[in-house]
């Protein structure tokens, strides 16, 4: 859509021969260069939810076998233990001073 909009924006932007004054106000190409460009984000975000909502029904469900350990639900408690087994204590105080940075800059920024 977004490379569709610029070519619809292309002609007027360049001033070319009978676009020098942009579009007929109302035709259909005007109503195009017109839209306020966060609502393709509306747009966009329906066309998803609705090819993600039509794809799973068209889909067969996954085995339990194809996904275990994919999510926070199909994780084993041998997978939870595997993982903090394989923590130091670098990861542990590499992470705390992230968060620690992330803390500060929201605070720095929040004025």
């Amino acid at each position: 859509l977004g490379l569709f909009r610029l070519a619809v924006d292309t002609p007027v932007t360049l001033k070319l021969e009978g676009f020098e004054n942009g579009y007929a106000e109302g035709s259909w190409l005007w109503i195009l260069n017109n839209i306020y460009f966060q609502y393709y984000s509306l747009f966009i975000f329906v066309v998803s939810l609705a090819a993600m909502v039509v794809v799973s029904y068209l889909t067969e469900k996954p085995s339990l076998e194809k996904i275990r350990g994919l999510t926070y639900g199909t994780v084993t408690t041998e997978d939870r233990q595997k993982s903090r087994a394989s923590w130091q204590a670098i990861d542990v105080v590499v992470s705390i001073a992230v968060l620690l940075l992330i803390a500060a800059a929201y605070l720095y920024f929040t004025g």
